[in-house]
């Protein structure tokens, strides 16, 4: 799956966001999607498919690994199943947007495997902050 681009939404009273439709049929419009907090403050998205391969990589550590055991625990038990309404809204849960720091402006980016969501203000200062080190950032990235 290759899930890119950015996408400005809104969050309503209830929390609940609408998936753009490329981004679900993208998606083969899941039934529901898992939502867990990720780095820098944001949320990452998963199809159920997408989830399980994370967890195949995951469960490459030894189980005698204890940095890989404290992330799988943490990950897994933060980690929320959301229903998508035939709309393609989902319900983001509150200790989630509590974590992320969402307000009713946010970003949803596709990352290749999976969706960030950020809340659109600290989206506008990490690319203010990053953007300018994108060259640099690429020649490391490319050379390891």
């Amino acid at each position: 799956m290759l899930l890119t681009g950015t996408h400005p939404r809104t969050l309503d009273d209830k929390k609940r966001m609408a998936l753009p439709k490329r981004v679900r049929e993208q998606l083969e419009d899941p039934a529901k999607l898992f939502i867990t907090p990720g780095p820098d403050q944001c949320l990452w998205l998963y199809s159920e498919t997408g989830l399980e391969q994370l967890a195949g990589k995951l469960d490459q550590a030894p189980a005698t690994d204890a940095e890989a055991r404290v992330f799988r625990r943490l990950y897994f038990a933060q980690t929320e199943a959301v229903d998508m309404d035939r709309t393609g809204r989902i319900l983001i849960p509150e200790r989630l947007v509590q974590f992320a720091g969402l307000q009713h402006e946010v970003i949803l980016i596709g990352v290749r495997d999976h969706l960030e969501l950020w809340d659109g203000q600290r989206w506008q200062r990490y690319l203010a902050e990053n953007a300018p080190r994108f060259d640099a950032v690429a020649e490391r990235a490319f050379h390891k």
